[in-house]
């Protein structure tokens, strides 16, 4: 009877870490990045020749977060190589998330929440070391990015420099569909405090970094902290050494104090910023959007600000919806400075996906944007940018 039970007791703990580690982490991701079921977006003829013509570019999507092989088409979240190609997209930049609190909302937060990403790691089986170092977390992640680029060259390309984007560029103009990837950081708490880690991700491939996430850290105050405070010395450091190794710097959820105080520094050097995912307050007036004076000072440094895909920094997730803020921002904010931030899998729930990019295209028509401004706003302002920060 004992040697019974014992089996028992050893099927059910099989059974559960099946469910924990097999079964568990894909049903949270469906839940977390939903696109909502809806008939085929109607796309006319001349809305997809001219989306097969453009440089398409997105700021930001979280997908390296989630376990699956982004090599193939999956059926659960909205980023893969295989849907970002048949959504045309030139370029992606893929984020890394190292920490997440519970709870998280747009108002506040306390840096001391229990954190969501432990227990997906854990889920997730990641190296042990990056259970809790958030560091070896960002270096897990884009351990996992270079393997898809040597796995499959003719698909998945790392741009560290500016030979990089434009090798990207050619190859897509002879033929190739290759997407470009940029590594960036979901916050700088990736840094745990330490200076030397910025060489170290450097190093590993990043060439972007948000200062802040939900939460305040070593760097200064995030627009869903306690305190709305600005850059600290240690802020100041990172901000130094990012322009001088040629990073792009993310103000998305920064607090606005230490937006300024990132401008004061990066106009010394004539470095452009860019707020990742984000809207325009005026025409969706939430937390999640910096004001538009802001987001107008933030344009002059030359950077650029990322349309997101959400219904929360949109007011309305449909392709329609955001071609209207995408317009919004050209009224308020200027034609050279408006991108694309989807914020794909980043525990948004979306209208569609990457693969079905043409129906903004059509939107953006019926919104009356020209095609010069459309080629503007899918890709070419983001390359801009690039193109001004990169390394050589």
């Amino acid at each position: 009877m004992i040697k019974w039970i014992g089996r028992g007791i050893g099927l059910l703990l099989v059974l559960g870490a099946v469910v924990f580690f097999g079964i568990l982490p894909g049903i949270v991701e469906k839940g977390q990045n939903p696109v909502v079921a809806h008939a085929p977006y109607p796309v006319s003829a001349e809305a997809q020749a001219l989306h097969d013509t453009l440089r398409i570019g997105d700021w930001h999507a979280d997908s390296l977060l989630w376990n699956r092989n982004l090599l193939q088409r999956g059926d659960r979240g909205q980023v893969d190589f295989p849907r970002l190609r048949e959504g045309n997209v030139a370029v992606q930049v893929l984020t890394t998330v190292t920490k997440s609190p519970a709870g998280q909302n747009y108002e506040q937060n306390s840096a001391d929440a229990r954190d969501n990403i432990t227990l997906l790691a854990l889920a997730e089986l990641w190296p042990v070391k990056s259970w809790f170092n958030l560091t070896e977390r960002g270096l897990y992640m884009a351990d996992r990015l270079e393997g898809y680029e040597t796995k499959a060259p003719d698909q998945v390309k790392r741009v560290l420099d500016k030979d990089d984007l434009e090798a990207v560029l050619a190859a897509r103009a002879g033929g190739s569909d290759l997407t470009g990837v940029i590594l960036g950081s979901e916050g700088g708490h990736v840094l745990e405090g330490d200076l030397d880690n910025l060489d170290r991700i450097y190093d590993a491939g990043f060439r972007l970094m948000g200062l802040t996430h939900f939460f305040d850290n070593a760097l200064g105050g995030s627009l869903h902290g306690e305190g709305n405070e600005g850059l600290t010395e240690f802020g100041r450091a990172v901000v130094r050494e990012m322009i001088e190794k040629q990073m792009v710097i993310d103000l998305a959820h920064a607090s606005p104090k230490m937006a300024r105080d990132v401008l004061e520094m990066t106009a010394e050097s004539g470095v452009p910023v860019v707020v990742s995912h984000s809207g325009i307050h005026s025409h969706c007036q939430v937390k999640r959007n910096f004001d538009d004076d802001l987001m107008r000072e933030i344009a002059a440094s030359g950077g650029v600000i990322g349309i997101g895909y959400w219904e929360d920094v949109t007011c309305d997730a449909t392709p329609r919806g955001i071609a209207r803020a995408i317009k919004a921002g050209i009224d308020a904010i200027g034609i050279e400075s408006i991108s694309l931030g989807s914020d794909f899998d980043g525990s948004v729930e979306t209208q569609f996906d990457a693969s079905e990019l043409a129906a903004l295209t059509q939107a953006l028509m019926d919104e009356g944007l020209s095609e010069a401004q459309i080629r503007a706003v899918m890709g070419e302002n983001m390359l801009r940018v690039l193109g001004q920060i990169l390394p050589q």
